[in-house]
């Protein structure tokens, strides 16, 4: 989740979507063998929402302070469920060929784009699919300015295969603090930022 630069607390708010969604994960999948159904994530995105407003009222605040895009991704051996709200995105390696699986989506004018706290209702794409791909990376804008091409709406593999190749390599489970550390120092690098000057996280998950 990436917080709005233009809201006071979008970085609150984008760590309060992480979590939230993080925690209803884990609670589910501890009782549950499927992925959660269609109406299950609806109801936990209104949950989360209603979360969000409280605490812009207790702040005397808005709840486009809390401003923040979503980009998630529930993996089993058999089914991808995504959820994607805004300019963030998740691609998919099959083969040697990286593909969009949420493609950005900006707002009605230059630079915008839509948000977990908008209203009525957030603009939430949520899509179920099989399980095709052995690797998968979620980001947020900043990155999609050097890993998409917009013009033919795919992934660039030369962006993506130098990064995943160690990660493909490693052993083990969970985060790597070193790569986590060296991926940071790259897309903090001086040949990057002055591509891009927007916030960037990546996340890659490999299956291999």
């Amino acid at each position: 989740s990436d917080g709005a630069g233009s809201a006071e607390f979008g970085a609150y708010g984008a760590w309060l979507t992480c979590r939230f969604l993080t925690v209803r994960f884990r609670e589910w999948l501890h009782t549950n063998s499927d992925l959660p159904t269609t109406e299950e994530l609806i109801d936990w995105i209104d949950d989360l929402r209603d979360l969000i407003f409280t605490l812009a009222n207790r702040r005397n605040s808005m709840p486009r302070q809390f401003a923040a895009t979503l980009a998630a991704a529930l993996i089993s051996p058999d089914e991808i469920l995504t959820l994607h709200i805004g300019d963030s995105a998740i691609v998919g390696r099959k083969g040697n060929e990286w593909e969009a699986i949420c493609w950005p989506e900006n707002g009605e004018y230059a630079s915008s784009t839509y948000f977990i706290t908008d209203s009525p209702e957030p603009r939430l794409n949520l899509r179920r699919q099989k399980n095709m791909y052995d690797a998968y990376a979620l980001f947020s804008d900043g990155v999609g300015d050097l890993a998409l091409s917009q013009h033919e709406k795919t992934a660039h593999p030369r962006f993506f295969e130098p990064m995943m190749r160690p990660v493909d390599n490693a052993t083990g489970e969970g985060r790597f603090i070193q790569l986590s550390n060296q991926l940071a120092t790259y897309l903090g690098s001086p040949s990057v930022c002055e591509r891009t000057d927007d916030d960037k996280t990546l996340i890659l998950i490999s299956g291999k």
